[in-house]
């Protein structure tokens, strides 16, 4: 008997392009994900905004919101997130109010304050505009500003965006966005699934010091979860080879497609590189069925979060529906 696990699923989909592979197979895929999780009842379906990456196609992210919210018809979807240094909230209110209009009550739009890739994607993004660490609350204000109902003295209105009230979400993997999600009464998602150091410092410091708000009563929290589920641990662990493999070009700023999975892949590593792996990889659930389920529930005992935001990058496209399959039935 599997024990009752209070967190709801989601999933953020990175739109990786596999070794072989195409960008428009990649984005197929993403489809047909998005597609799959909702029918197991995933809560919602998320993009994350990244450049220069060869292995991820997920740069033109509200565009992508579209097309799965297009091709779906309850699961809610969003950014996970749009980083918003990159962007004038003008622009991020009108994309996102445009898609709400589109699919009503669906829509999700996540914050981050990093620029999601390196410093020369960063400049062409921005050209010469330097962020400061007070930019990035001012720029949340004018979006809740944009998006919400317009007042008789305001002078700067999104159409699309005003009325619309899209949800905003702040992302983070330290405590910066911890502590201003919780002084707007805001939802919170921590980047669990690649940076798990301060997760439980930025969780306690969220519900420690959350305010309500107009949208939210009380403090909610999403974490960020690798997957690999298989029907063995054994077929699982060999699965999560391409994503050790993926890690380490991360971390070595070797910018490859996703590999195959490879057998023995972290023995021909060196004890620095494994240990690195590790860590990025924290908070990663491997395994089968009661490997998962057991995973889940040590997650939930101790984050206590209300959601859990997978995020399944199996190499073949079937072993990754079958992945969250797993995942729901544990």
């Amino acid at each position: 008997m599997m024990n009752k696990i209070k967190a709801k699923l989601s999933m953020l989909d990175l739109v990786t392009v596999r070794e072989g592979g195409s960008v428009a197979e990649a984005l197929a895929l993403s489809l047909r994900t998005a597609q799959h999780a909702e029918k197991l009842g995933f809560k919602r379906s998320w993009l994350a905004e990244h450049h220069h990456f060869l292995s991820i196609a997920s740069s033109a992210t509200a565009v992508l919101v579209g097309y799965i919210a297009a091709g779906t018809t309850s699961i809610r979807v969003g950014s996970g997130g749009i980083m918003l240094p990159n962007h004038a909230p003008l622009v991020v209110a009108e994309a996102f109010g445009t898609l709400a209009e589109l699919y009503p009550h669906r829509i999700d739009l996540g914050l981050g304050r990093a620029p999601g890739t390196d410093a020369l994607t960063m400049r062409a993004l921005r050209r010469n505009r330097v962020e400061t660490e007070q930019d990035f609350p001012r720029e949340v204000s004018e979006l809740q500003e944009l998006l919400g109902d317009v007042r008789a003295d305001q002078r700067l209105v999104a159409n699309p965006g005003a009325g619309t009230h899209v949800p905003i979400w702040l992302l983070g993997s330290s405590l910066f966005s911890a502590q201003l999600a919780a002084e707007r009464g805001l939802p919170y998602a921590f980047a669990s699934h690649f940076a798990p150091k301060l997760m439980m410092q930025a969780i306690g410091l969220y519900r420690a010091n959350f305010r309500p708000s107009k949208d939210l009563a009380k403090p909610y929290v999403a974490i960020g979860v690798p997957l690999v589920a298989a029907p063995t641990d054994e077929e699982a662990q060999f699965l999560t080879s391409s994503i050790y493999q993926r890690v380490l070009g991360i971390l070595t700023g070797e910018r490859k497609k996703l590999q195959a999975p490879t057998r023995d892949f972290v023995h021909s590593l060196g004890e620095a590189e494994r240990s690195a792996i590790a860590d990025f990889l924290g908070m990663a659930v491997i395994g089968g069925l009661q490997t998962v389920a057991q995973s889940f529930a040590r997650l939930q005992e101790m984050t206590e979060a209300d959601e859990f935001i997978l995020v399944c990058d199996v190499f073949d496209p079937d072993c990754r529906l079958r992945a969250l399959d797993i995942a729901q039935q544990a």
